[in-house]
């Protein structure tokens, strides 16, 4: 929620103050229904990940977020028609097949983590998928800030309930832990505000590229994750876990290459 806050902040400033870019308006209720759907979608991915971190170790997490360029292709064929080369599919192959390598290894496994984790990485496929068309359709086009600007309050009113009814007097351990050390609320601030550029430049790349690209883009942040997550958290990492998380780095490189060779 706090991100999302950040994001409807900073993308009214950039567009009403600054004149980064031109305001642009929502042209119709099929538009905005558009809108509010990307933001439904945005948010159920947020929380089942959050809530899947719970149960899994980030590393995990992480391999499992990798399928998304898998999701995304679905999602993006059943949406858009639009195919990519069989070559291109193939390379999607060793990205799955490591992620379920890396699950039977995991020491760490917890079925309902799991499923969360799955939901998370689907509706990350499809919010991608959706930003797309609302980035690229003619008549219904808008810009990327102008798109987080509507999009970000949106998904504030979403999130109110939910941080409500999950996070138990949140905003009261949120005082007592400034008053206890304020570096959490500059933390806070930074972090939020570092969100507003990931979902900046996560529009841009969708629409300057496709969103199967941004997916396994992403996966190359996976990778590090899991590297990161491992020396910080010490968990517990088994050697089918790291030859599944290898497979599937492998894949990311994989279609890359198919990429840059099917580019006319």
């Amino acid at each position: 929620m706090c991100h999302m806050s950040a994001c409807a902040l900073l993308s009214y400033a950039a567009i009403a103050w600054l004149r980064v870019v031109p305001m642009q308006l929502v042209r119709s209720r099929v538009q905005l229904a558009k809108i509010a759907a990307l933001s439904l979608v945005f948010c159920g991915s947020v929380v089942s990940g959050n809530v899947s971190l719970r149960y899994l170790p980030v590393s995990f997490n992480q391999a499992v977020g990798a399928t998304t360029p898998f999701f995304t292709a679905v999602f993006a064929y059943i949406m858009t028609v639009k195919r990519e080369s069989w070559v291109t599919y193939l390379t999607l192959v060793p990205v799955v097949t490591g992620v379920m390598i890396a699950s039977g290894g995991e020491p760490s496994f917890h079925l309902f983590g799991f499923i969360m984790c799955i939901g998370a990485t689907a509706a990350r496929a499809l919010k991608t998928v959706l930003q797309g068309i609302l980035l690229s359709s003619e008549g219904e086009k808008l810009n990327s800030m102008n798109l987080l600007l509507y999009m970000a309050p949106i998904a504030v009113i979403l999130l109110l309930p939910a941080t409500i009814f999950m996070e138990d007097n949140v905003v009261g351990i949120t005082i007592e832990l400034a008053k206890k050390d304020s570096t959490i609320v500059w933390l806070l601030l930074f972090n939020s505000c570092l969100a507003y550029f990931v979902n900046l430049t996560n529009f841009l790349v969708t629409k300057h590229t496709s969103a199967l690209t941004l997916q396994v883009l992403g996966n190359a942040k996976g990778a590090v994750a899991v590297v990161v997550s491992i020396l910080i958290f010490r968990n517990p990492v088994s050697v089918t876990g790291m030859l599944g998380y290898t497979l599937t780095v492998i894949g990311v490189i994989l279609y890359s290459e198919s990429k840059k060779r099917n580019k006319p």
